[in-house]
C-alpha cells in the first residue's frame, strides 16, 4: 500500500509528494481519477485541473469517473492508482459507499494498492469524517460517517490555517474527546507505506486528543501516532 494524505492547496510540498507518487506507479498504466465530492457541473474544469497537475510529474494517461455507479464498473487493477480529489467530504463518501466502492477501495489498498488523495480525499481515510463538519456541512445528510481509518484510529482535518483553526478549535477540542484528530496544514502529505507513516513537508500540524491540543512539528509525529 501506497497511501499520500495531502493537507490541500497548492506549492512546492505537494509538486515533491507528487513527484514521489508518480515514481511508485507504472506508466504503461492510466491514473483513475475520482472527482465525486465536487458537484457534478463541475467535473469538466475538475479534469482540467487534474490533467495539467499529473503532467507536471510525467503522467499522461489517466481516466476520470463521473458517477459512484461508473466507479463501480472499474478494475483498480487496470489502473496504476487512484486519486480522489477534494469537494465536500460527506458527499464523497455517500458515493463510495454506494455500489460496494468502499470495500473495493479498501480491498485495493490492502492489496498493493497506490492512492493519492487530497483535502476531501484525504479526509475519508482518517477513522470519522465529522472532523470536517463545520468546514464541509453533512448536506447530504450522510448517516455513517466512518472512514477508513488507515492512521491509528486518528480523525483527520485538512487547510490547517489560522483563520480555519478559529472557526475549528472548540469543535475540536470537544470532538477530540472520542475521536483523536489530526490537523493537517496544507501542502503537507501523509504518506503511508504498509505499516510504515512517513511526512513530507515542513509546516506545524496540530493534535487534538482527549480535550486538549498539541502542536508538533513532523518529526515527533511517529511518536504521536500510537
Amino acid at each position: 500500500m501506497r497511501l499520500f494524505l495531502c493537507g490541500g492547496g497548492s506549492g512546492k510540498q505537494i509538486d515533491i509528494a507528487l513527484h514521489k507518487f508518480s515514481s511508485f506507479i507504472d506508466h504503461n498504466k492510466p491514473v483513475l481519477y475520482i472527482p465525486l465530492a465536487m458537484e457534478e457541473e463541475k467535473y469538466d474544469s475538475c479534469f482540467e485541473w487534474f490533467s495539467s497537475e499529473m503532467k507536471k510529474v510525467g503522467i499522461y494517461h489517466f481516466d476520470m469517473v463521473t458517477s459512484s455507479k461508473e466507479l463501480s464498473s472499474k478494475n483498480f487493477y487496470d489502473y496504476s492508482a487512484l486519486f480522489i480529489g477534494g469537494g465536500n467530504t460527506f458527499k464523497l463518501l455517500k458515493e463510495l459507499k454506494e455500489y460496494s466502492n468502499f470495500d473495493k477501495i479498501q480491498y485495493y489498498l490492502n492489496h498493493n494498492g497506490i492512492l493519492f488523495g487530497g483535502s476531501a480525499g484525504a479526509i475519508i481515510f482518517g477513522k470519522s469524517i465529522n472532523s470536517c463538519l463545520l468546514d464541509d456541512g453533512n448536506l447530504v445528510q450522510l448517516e455513517d460517517c466512518s472512514g477508513f481509518n488507515y492512521l491509528k484510529n486518528y480523525s483527520i482535518l485538512c487547510h490547517f490555517n489560522s483563520k480555519n483553526l478559529k472557526k475549528n478549535f472548540d469543535y475540536l477540542l470537544e470532538f477530540s474527546k472520542e475521536y483523536k484528530t489530526i490537523y493537517l496544514p496544507e501542502e503537507d502529505v501523509i504518506l503511508v507505506n504498509d505499516h510504515t507513516i512517513t511526512f513530507i513537508g515542513e509546516k506545524k500540524y496540530m493534535i487534538f486528543d482527549g480535550g486538549h491540543y498539541f502542536i508538533h512539528n513532523f518529526a515527533n509525529i511517529k511518536k504521536d501516532l500510537k
